[in-house]
This record gives C-alpha cells, structure tokens and sequence, in this order.
C-alpha cells in the first residue's frame, strides 16, 4: 500500500533499468543483484511507497499506479518495511527538502527544469529504511513521469491496460546505485483523438457509457506513462468540458494539459457552438455571440494547464473564407487575446497560445500574416505524413514552433482509419527534420481512435521526450525494443520483423485504396503481394506458441496480418474471378465462391478482435474499410462485385501479353557513396517500398551545386539509345521554399536538375500519397551499348530517395 508521510518522516524511492537488457549504468534495473543495489523486489516482496501528504493529487494517483504495478511484477501483496520508493515534488516534499538540504540528493541540474526528475539511491534516508530509491520532481509533472518511468523500466508496459500486455512476474529486481536525471526536450507532446466513429465511440459508450471522465482516466494515464502531457479531446459531436465536466478538472488533478483542434479556438469543443444555438459562425456578421463563446471558454478554465488555440477556421473544418482574409484574421486573434488578457488579468503573452497553420490557413502565413511572437506557430503535415513548412534553421520566437502530424486521417484523397499503415521510420524522418529546424515546443499526432496506433504512438511520444536521442540506430532498433517491452526478449526479434514489415507493405498504398485493380495479374505482381502476407502468416504462426498474452500479440502482431492479408487476398480474388468471367472459364465460379468467404472472413477477424478478453474491445474493429467509391467511408462493408458463368458456357481464351518490366535498383544498393565534405547521403534503415531508402545528412545541410554535391553511382547494363530513368522518391514536400531537387547523369554526361514538384498540382500530389512515392523521370542518351554508371547527385536536403527503374 502506498504511505503517505508527515513532515518529520523520511521517504524512499526506486529507479529501474529494463530487466532484459545488461544491468549497467546508474540506476538500472536488473533482475540479479549487483553488489551495490538496493532491491526494488526481492522474493516476491516489493519495496513500500511513500509519499507525503502535501504532494499534489497526481503524485499521489502515479505512487498508487506505481504500488498496483509494484505488485504485479512481484507476483503477490506486501511490502517491505526496510526498503521504499519515496516519491515528491521540490518544494512540495518536506522530507525531500530536508535530504536536499543535507545533501543527501542532488538537485543542482534539476532546479527550474520543465517536468524533469532525478532517481537516486540514498542510504538511510528516513528511520527503519536501509536503502530508497527517491524519484523528486521539478515539478508536478516531473515526478509523475519518473514514478511512470520506474514502472517502465521495470517491465510494466505503458499498454498493458490498453492492449492486455501482461505485466511479466519478476519475483527479485534490484536497482544499482547512483542517480540519474532527465527531462524532456520538447515541451508539449501530446495525441488527438480524432475522427473516432464509429471504433472508439461505440466501444466507449459499451465500455464506459460514453466519451467521459472514466474513459478519459484510461486516455491519461496511458499518455502519462508513454510520458506524454497534452491532449487534444475527441470532437465529432463531443465535448470533454460539456458532456462529463468532471473529465477537465481530472485532466488537471493528473497533469494532461488539455487543448482543442486547429479549427476549435478558446477552450471550447466546436460542438458547443451548434448546441448553444449560436447562428452563424461567422466573424463579420456574429461577432459578439463569437465573442462571448469565446470567452466562456477561458472562464471555465481558469486556474487549469492549458494551451490556447487561437484562430478561426470555417464551420466544421473548413476555409473560414474563399481566400486569405488577412486583415479579418489578424483582428480575430487580436481580440482574442484581448478576451484572454481580459478574463485571466495576466498580459496575453502568459497564457500559452498556439496558432495552428493547418491547410488553408497555412496560405494566411505564407501570405505575410503574423501573430505576436508568444504565439507557438504550429506546422502541418499535408494530413499523409509530409510536413508541409517549417521555421528556417535559426529562425527563433518566444512561443517556439510545434508540428501537428497524423497517423489517420478523414478526407482526400481517401480516408485511413483502419489499420495501422505508418512506417517508424517515416515519421522519424519527418520529425527529426523538425527538430533540425528547432520545433521543440509543441509535438502532437493525431492517432485516431488511439487504436490500433500502438506502435506509431509509442514511437512518436518516446522520440518527442528526446528528439536527438532517437539516431538512426534507435530507430531501426525501435521495433526490438518495443516488441521486447511487450513480449519480453525473447521473440523480440523475430516479431520486430514481423512489425516492420507489416507496416511496410500498409504504407505503400493504404488498404482503403486498395481494389480489384491494386495489382497486376500478369506480370507476377499479385502473385508477389500475397506471398509476402503468406510469409507474414507463416511468421505469425511460428512466433504464436513462444510468447505470454495472446490477447496482446493478436491485437499488436496477429490482427493487422491476418486481416489486411485476408483483403488483399479478397481482391485479387475478385480480379482474378473478373478475368475468368470474362473468358468464359468457369473457374469464376469457383472463384466468385472464394471472394465471398474471404469477405465473410473478414467480418469473422473483426469479432476474433473484439472477442478478445472477454469481449472487452466490442466495436474497437467496426471502422469499414471495403467499398469506397470516392475519398469517403461506406457506411457498411461492400462486397466486392464478381461474376458467375452460366454452365455450358464456352471458354474464350484471352491472350495477354506480360508487359515488359523496368530495371528496378534499390536507392540504398549503390556501388559508391561519394560524400562532399561534411554532406553525405545516409540509408535510413526501414524506409519506404523497399524497406531502405537514402537521403542527404545532415538534414540542415545547405542546398549544392548540381554536379557538385554529395553522390551515389550505380552501375547498369544499358542498351544503346535513349534510357528513361525513373526515379521513386518518398512524397516529402518542400518546407523552406527552396525546391525539392536531385540531379542525375549517366557516365560523363552533364546533371540533369529534377524538382519533384515543380510544375504539380493536387492530382501530382494525390497520386504520390495514394502511392506513397513521388515519381519522376529523366530521359539520357547512351551512345555504347554496356555497363554504364548512373550518378545521383544531393542538390537540396530533405529529398528521400527509395528506388530507381530503368524503363524499358
């Protein structure tokens, strides 16, 4: 049971470093004990946890998470008494404060550090306890995420609620001596709840009764733990102040500060605009009803964390005008600080405030409109995954820059919500360009209905805590750490595999766009994509047996395998059932049988998943995903039309002719990398079609001369005559204004300059994100048939390069 102290008393804690790796460093966790560590559990009896009554309400709630988590891992109740975990805030934590001033704990680099904490082993801190493992925090939230941290590190996944990860039994951990400190790097990290109906809604008006604060106590914690501290709530047709007001004070008892969508300004859920019978949202002609929503919005939050979102967007996610209305906006923000100022009695510029430049109203920006410089300017990805603009490297502004990325997403040029179909290594490439340009204030995704986004979100906040630390060989060793985190180290490997390349096949073209049409027949292609899910199938199967929480390896291993290998064996079912129909074999009909049982299955995979636990995940896999007809969801799943022969029909025998296929060289197979002083090409492990891709390092590095810069060669065996070169890139977009270019030569031949979108539109770069590749080609002369060297030259950074096709 967790002890709460009085003022005299001492108080203890503990710190931890995972258990399956080497048990080195200060204030690691092991499961054998080195000769200088205290134990956290030994024999089954955890170390007590002590905390003091004048410790914030969330303090108090992560030492109880922390004595529940305590608990599981050793296996059974108790504590002993001559050992503690002693957890406190400075200032707050009488006790602390008297070790700090005896010197008993060092605090020097702690003091004034935004959410940041120490763990230390100190001997003897309080009477009857030998040895403590004390967490103190910077602050409220600071000793929060070193409570979680310890749980950690201690094998306790921050998902074991979320997904059934089974807390592992650990009958001895000790912690080795020492201190360590550490504190995050990007102030505000956070996730949206988004475009959640019709998954998580229904399954948390089963679960719960609703989008309230017992579901919301769930949505916290998690993003405490994954250490997390910003929210913005689910909003179609909700509201987290109005539909439960107990779930905003909890938000601030439990330190998630909460904000509101890029097109919600002030605090208040857009929903509350249509309930309130407002009339027209608009600033020109409703300007005082506006005012007073608006203001409503700071009142009720007086006094509670928050990030303001200033702005206006149109009525329901849309262009507030036809054009840029500058003068308009400019006046809106101002009189919303004017609101703020006016309501807190503090100047505007201390209450924090974001400006989020999310589509359109990106073109205010790029047209001159500014905000004051306490404002955090938010970028935006395009809603795939490319961000859009970003500040230029040195450019600063006391409110900072932040991001808003996405791992779903409701609009063109289709909707995303079913599956998991982001790559790690993508979104690391596109944040860690981010934090090169010095956004730290503000990271925040939005994941959907949170799952199954498991992975990507663990990724995207752990990256968040510490941007820099997250090198390419974190990232590609992410996958193992994270599977070993859930299922222990064992099969860590194996599923790490299994994880990188399901997202891999999802993200090159995600499965609501998939079709009939998807993948060729006759040039190998479909035969090609189903054994790669058939591959997975088999690895699934193996690993299976191996592993602790089954319910937890379906939904975070198993589920996404199996049923986007199901789809896709749907649709080239039904392809393959058209081309028989139309030649009259009756195969089709065999087929057409075979398409409807995979269509059956794939409602049969939905109820595996939410019969999980007792059904405890009912309507979590209700997002359709089978029949668009334009970017917008069906209602229900749709069978996919096939075709019947009459029997007796004659076969009319269709010739086809495969087509002829391109040379295809992967970016990252060349025979030279010719580096240009400090500027060199990189393979980032993981990326893209080909699961490797190539991309100038550092990220920040100026543009080149063509011909001059950074090189890859490949050597090809070439034809005489004219060669069209290919080249697939990753759809990044261009985010300074300066071009998106390479150059390419064959042998001695002067570089040709290619921009991967100058000259494009919304059709270019629809198609890019439907095919998760920019293509662009080039056209060169070969004068001798033979081996022949294709240069490819850096000219601007930030180009993402995956594979080059020689077209025949």
């Amino acid at each position: 049971m967790i002890r709460r102290i009085g003022l005299m008393a001492g108080a203890v804690g503990i710190a931890a470093s995972n258990p399956a790796s080497a048990c080195t460093g200060l204030v690691a966790i092991c499961e054998k004990a080195p000769s200088d560590a205290m134990a956290l559990i030994e024999n089954g009896v955890p170390a007590r946890v002590v905390v003091e009554p004048t410790v914030d309400g969330g303090v108090r709630d992560a030492a109880d998470d922390l004595v529940r988590d305590l608990t599981g891992l050793a296996g059974r109740s108790g504590e002993a008494q001559d050992r503690a975990v002693l957890i406190g805030v400075l200032g707050q934590s009488p006790a602390i404060d008297a070790l700090i001033a005896a010197g008993r704990i060092d605090v020097s680099t702690l003091q004034g550090r935004w959410e940041g904490y120490v763990q230390q082993v100190v001997e003897a801190p309080m009477p009857g306890v030998a040895r403590a493992l004390v967490i103190v925090g910077a602050d409220k939230r600071g000793a929060i995420f070193g409570t979680y941290d310890l749980s950690r590190r201690a094998g306790v996944s921050p998902w074991s609620w979320w997904a059934d990860v089974p807390v592992p039994v650990r009958p001895n951990l000790y912690v080795t001596a020492g201190r360590r400190i550490d504190a995050p790097q990007v102030r505000y990290r956070g996730i949206f709840l988004n475009d959640e109906e019709p998954a998580l809604g229904e399954w948390a008006r089963s679960s719960f009764g609703g989008i309230n604060s017992r579901f919301y106590q769930r949505v916290f914690e998690l993003t405490l733990r994954l250490k997390g501290n910003y929210l913005w709530p689910a909003m179609w047709g909700k509201s987290l102040w109005q539909d439960d007001p107990t779930s905003a004070a909890l938000a601030d008892r439990m330190g998630i500060v909460l904000g509101t969508s890029h097109h919600e300004p002030m605090q208040r859920a857009h929903i509350e605009w249509a309930r309130g019978k407002g009339g027209a949202w608009d600033y020109t002609t409703n300007v005082e009803k506006l005012r007073g929503f608006w203001r409503e919005g700071i009142v009720r939050n007086a006094g509670r964390d928050a990030v303001v979102t200033v702005g206006m967007r149109g009525d329901g996610d849309e262009p507030m005008t036809s054009g840029t209305a500058t003068k308009l906006l400019e006046r809106i923000v101002a009189d919303q600080r004017g609101i703020i100022a006016e309501v807190t009695g503090k100047p505007a510029a201390q209450t924090p405030q974001v400006w989020a430049l999310y589509k359109e109203v990106q073109d205010y920006y790029d047209a001159g409109m500014r905000v004051p410089d306490d404002v955090t300017l938010l970028f935006a990805d395009d809603n795939w995954g490319n961000i859009r603009r970003l500040p230029k490297v040195g450019e600063t502004r006391p409110g900072g820059y932040g991001v808003y990325y996405h791992f779903d997403y409701v609009g063109g040029p289709r909707n995303y919500k079913w599956l998991n179909t982001n790559q790690i290594s993508r979104t690391w490439e596109q944040m860690a360009l981010a934090d090169a340009h010095g956004v730290d204030r503000m990271w925040i995704v939005n994941v959907g209905d949170l799952k199954p986004m498991e992975l990507p979100t663990s990724f995207f906040l752990d990256m968040a805590w510490n941007p820099k630390a997250m090198t390419i060989e974190a990232m590609a060793d992410y996958h193992r750490r994270w599977a070993a985190e859930q299922f222990g180290a064992g099969q860590a490997d194996a599923i790490a595999s299994i994880l990188d390349r399901t997202t891999r096949y999802l993200a090159r073209q995600k499965p609501e766009l998939w079709s009939p049409d998807s993948w060729s027949l006759t040039d190998g292609t479909a035969d090609r994509v189903l054994a790669e899910w058939a591959a997975l199938d088999r690895d699934v199967a193996a690993v299976r047996p191996k592993v602790a929480g089954q319910d937890a390896f379906y939904q975070l291993v198993a589920h996404p395998v199996e049923a986007a290998g199901n789809l896709a064996r749907l649709y080239v079912t039904v392809a393959r059932n058209r081309a028989a129909a139309a030649a009259g074999d009756p195969a089709a009909n065999r087929l057409a049988d075979e398409a409807e049982r995979l269509f059956a299955n794939d409602r049969a995979i939905r109820a595996r998943y939410e019969g999980l636990n007792g059904g405890k995940w009912r309507h979590m896999m209700a997002q359709t995903h089978i029949g668009y007809t334009s970017w917008q969801q069906p209602e229900t799943d749709v069978m996919p039309e096939v075709r019947r022969v009459a029997p007796g029909t004659r076969r009319t025998p269709i010739a086809v002719q495969p087509p002829a296929k391109p040379t295809e060289i992967d970016a990252a197979a060349f025979a030279a990398n010719r580096p240009a002083d400090a500027v060199r090409w990189v393979i980032v492990p993981g990326l893209g079609i080909a699961g490797r891709a190539v991309t100038p390092w550092p990220q920040t590095a100026a543009a080149q001369v063509p011909g001059k810069g950074p090189a890859l060669d490949y050597i090809v065996t070439l034809p005489a005559g004219t060669a069209t070169v290919e080249v697939l890139a990753a759809p990044s977009l261009d985010v300074i204004g300066s071009g998106r270019r390479y150059a390419i030569a064959i042998d001695d031949a002067p570089p040709q300059v290619i921009d991967l979108w100058k000259g494009t539109g919304e059709k270019e770069w629809a198609e890019a994100v439907s095919n998760a590749v920019r293509a662009t080609r080039s056209s060169h002369q070969v004068a001798k048939a033979g081996r022949h060297r294709i240069r490819l030259w850096m000219v601007d950074p930030g180009v993402v390069i995956e594979r080059l096709r020689i077209l025949p």
